[in-house]
């Protein structure tokens, strides 16, 4: 894999899986490189995009230097990944995600619902209504 993978001019905000650390690490890619910017300030990339600038924060935040981005995803490839070696992972982590129209928060609210309802669509309905009222539509 080359460089080419990189938009010219992007500002990337990601994670890695990295070898030694028990959580994935915050990087961001500069000048072809990945660096590792996790902090006690921002130890998810969900506190990274929920700051005033988030932006600014990936561009200018100290970090150690990884690797090249390109080796990098080079060992993100399931036939070509080795564990001592950092790899690219989703960038979303704690972030709730809208896909298709349906929010995975939604979703999961409704698995917890009929774990507790236990097939009671009284209690399912109560419960969605208890819910909807605490945290709104």
């Amino acid at each position: 894999m080359s460089d080419e993978i990189l938009p010219p001019g992007g500002l990337l905000l990601g994670r890695v899986k990295m070898p030694g650390f028990a959580y994935p690490r915050v990087v961001t890619v500069r000048n072809g490189r990945v660096v590792d910017i996790t902090s006690n300030d921002a130890p998810t990339v969900r506190d990274v995009c929920e700051m005033p600038d988030p932006a600014a924060y990936a561009a200018a935040a100290p970090g150690q230097d990884i690797g090249s981005a390109a080796d990098v995803a080079d060992n993100s490839a399931p036939d070509k990944f080795f564990p001592h070696k950092p790899s690219f992972l989703s960038p979303i982590d704690l972030q709730a995600v809208k896909a298709a129209g349906v929010t995975f928060v939604v979703s999961l609210l409704e698995r917890v619902i009929e774990e507790q309802a236990r097939g009671d669509r009284a209690k399912a309905d109560a419960l969605r209504g208890e819910i909807t009222g605490l945290i709104g539509t």
